[in-house]
């Protein structure tokens, strides 16, 4: 064996350098399997290569046994000619543009002159006024004369049109927001005084608030009663039921007059023990 050439991965070589030593250690599996790892290496690198290679040949020829789309049709445009031109139909005359700016000079400046030159003008004196004109002088009219009126006749005074408010305002953001007769406190407890207790909702203890919305006009009644959060089990309807029964409130005022004015309020269900 040692008169031969020396292959340091052939497997009596091995068996002699791993001779009396620990074979499970990683360096002798891996060894053995070298030469069929290189191999294994190199035919996964010349598969790739090839694939590779010849990709886009094998792309091209699959590419032209496929059948050909069918070709589009062609659509024919059929152009309209123009309508005929009404002669009666006058252009309109071109805008002409506006007119070019010119410099304006706000202060000219100011000329010196010398002395010599400025002369001191003396003050009128009372003979120059009498012989002056002071403007317009009183002319009396001929009282024999027509009347001509220069400017077009009126129709007279007309009355002016009063433009009735509907805004609906929010009660926050009131001067004077709308108010029950004797208070808040009394509008409750009219609630409480003719509230039914639905016997749906005392049958399944159902408790709680029932958020409703309403308008006061302007003359306090009650209007656009909605629920804006239910309750359920008859309690909606029942609370709607008694707002229809309460009398008008007093409404809200905004720049001194009446105004519609939104308002929630809250109506609670309890079932007292």
């Amino acid at each position: 064996m040692f008169g031969k050439k020396i292959d340091l991965f052939d497997k009596e070589w091995l068996e002699i350098v791993f001779a009396k030593k620990n074979k499970a250690y990683g360096a002798y599996e891996l060894r053995q399997t070298n030469s069929w790892n290189t191999t294994k290496s190199l035919l996964i690198a010349s598969t790739v290569f090839i694939l590779l290679f010849l990709g886009p040949r094998i792309y091209a020829l699959i590419k032209g046994l496929a059948p050909e789309p069918p070709p589009e049709k062609a659509v024919e445009v059929i152009v309209q000619p123009p309508p005929p031109i009404d002669p009666e139909v006058k252009t309109p005359p071109p805008v002409e543009p506006p007119p070019p700016k010119q410099d304006q000079v706000k202060f000219p400046p100011p000329i010196v002159k010398p002395d010599n030159e400025v002369k001191d003008e003396e003050p009128p004196k009372l003979e120059d006024l009498k012989k002056a004109d002071p403007g317009q002088k009183t002319i009396e009219g001929d009282p024999t004369a027509e009347i001509v009126q220069i400017a077009p006749a009126g129709e007279g005074p007309k009355q002016a049109v009063v433009v009735e408010d509907n805004t609906v305002y929010n009660f926050v953001s009131m001067e004077n927001p709308p108010t029950y007769p004797g208070g808040i406190e009394k509008f409750y407890a009219f609630l409480g005084a003719n509230i039914k207790y639905p016997p749906m909702a005392a049958e399944n203890n159902i408790q709680g608030n029932v958020f409703v919305s309403f308008t006061v006009e302007k003359d306090g009644s009650l209007t656009d009663l909605k629920i804006d959060r239910k309750l359920g089990y008859g309690t909606d309807e029942e609370a709607l039921r008694v707002l229809r029964l309460a009398k008008r409130w007093n409404p809200g005022m905004q720049n001194g007059k009446p105004v519609r004015v939104k308002y929630n309020i809250p109506i609670k269900f309890s079932l007292q023990q």
